[in-house]
């Protein structure tokens, strides 16, 4: 409480700040759904190009939609070569999510839509970055590993062509798939503490790669993100199963 008996709510725990028609999570009953389509249905059904255009035009794509999101999304997958550059000038133990932050900050500067912050422009951005970031992760990766960056293939979906890039073999359709359903369940989590972030940043009309940014960073916190890095390590720490 404060001296006019204001009280003081840290976190934001029970707190509506935002409404949403994207995400339903309901933790206490296992639930999650995008635009009412439940999590479970989509990962097994669904490819990550139809949850995109779920998340972004609010229904499942038609047959017609979905070969225009897939090949939108395939044809944006170029970064530019100075972003490349800039990799192989980033010290070698640079964290890949700071890499990635000034890759979302440097296609930003790039975008043809930059200064355009209406709906369809947002939606054209949107799609131009979410094939540039998983470029961009997969040529930071091979520069910080000695290796040159492998351009992308256009026969490969999203999934498929990411785990190409990284790793310069063609994934099984197991592997393909399950990859793409780790896609879906990332696609989108309601009000976590990167979400909210950029939220707060378009809230100033600031653009869409700014908010990104800032989202990353938020994400790469230890106390979000970051945590999955921390087990990771303690997991390699302990080796063998034996151990």
């Amino acid at each position: 409480m404060d001296k006019e008996g204001s009280q003081l709510i840290r976190g934001l725990e029970g707190v509506v700040a935002a409404e949403t028609q994207l995400c339903d999570l309901d933790g206490k009953n296992g639930r999650l759904a995008y635009r009412g389509y439940d999590i479970a249905d989509l990962a097994r059904q669904a490819s990550f190009e139809e949850v995109a255009h779920l998340l972004w035009r609010g229904d499942l794509p038609t047959a017609g939609e979905l070969d225009r999101t897939t090949v939108a999304l395939i044809g944006a997958r170029d970064i530019p070569r100075e972003l490349v550059e800039a990799f192989r000038l980033m010290p070698k133990d640079t964290d890949p999510m700071r890499a990635l932050q000034a890759a979302v900050a440097l296609v930003g500067m790039r975008d043809p839509d930059a200064a355009d912050n209406s709906h369809e422009a947002n939606l054209r951005k949107a799609l131009r970055l979410t094939s540039q970031i998983a470029t961009a992760i997969c040529a930071h990766h091979r520069v910080r590993s000695g290796q040159s960056p492998i351009p992308a293939a256009p026969d490969l979906g999203h999934a498929a062509n990411f785990l190409y890039m990284l790793t310069g073999r063609r994934p099984s359709t197991v592997t393909a798939k399950a990859f793409d359903a780790s896609l879906t369940l990332y696609a989108e989590h309601e009000l976590n503490a990167s979400t909210f972030t950029t939220r707060v940043i378009v809230s100033t009309q600031s653009d869409m790669h700014s908010a990104v940014a800032g989202g990353v960073g938020a994400l790469k916190g230890p106390l979000h993100g970051g945590a999955g890095e921390a087990v990771m390590r303690t997991l390699m720490e302990i080796g063998e199963v034996a151990n």
